[in-house]
């Protein structure tokens, strides 16, 4: 990763938000591995929100994916350990882009949702 694109992620980490955690249900019973969504409102499109949360699960060995809805939200799926998600949320709630500002993150565990072989994003 070139260090233009480092220094901007690196600022994101320090990132500091009030942004509230909603859980709407458990995490998956008996499983090592966990599968939840996310769904991410603030300023989140337009900010290298995406970019940015891509960097993170890479970094924390999540796989899923992120992508901008209409309604002006970010949607993700990530799939991982329980330790793995933990702090792969914090990462979302804190706002892994230094220009963005997290309002709320949703999570919903949810076994239906499809493994990856990596995190990617869609447009």
């Amino acid at each position: 990763m070139g260090s233009l694109f480092k220094e901007f992620f690196n600022k994101g980490q320090s990132n500091e938000s009030n942004a509230e955690v909603i859980y709407t249900n458990d995490p998956l019973d008996n499983s090592s591995t966990q599968k939840c969504r996310a769904t991410i409102s603030g300023r989140v499109q337009g900010v290298g929100f995406r970019f940015t949360t891509k960097q993170a699960a890479d970094e924390i060995g999540v796989r899923g994916i992120v992508r901008n809805e209409s309604d002006g939200t970010v949607y993700v799926e990530a799939v991982g350990s329980q330790e793995q998600l933990s702090r792969f949320i914090e990462a979302l709630r804190k706002g892994p882009s230094p220009s963005s500002d997290v309002d709320k993150v949703v999570i919903t565990y949810d076994k239906n949702i499809e493994e990856k072989t990596n995190f990617s994003q869609a447009n």
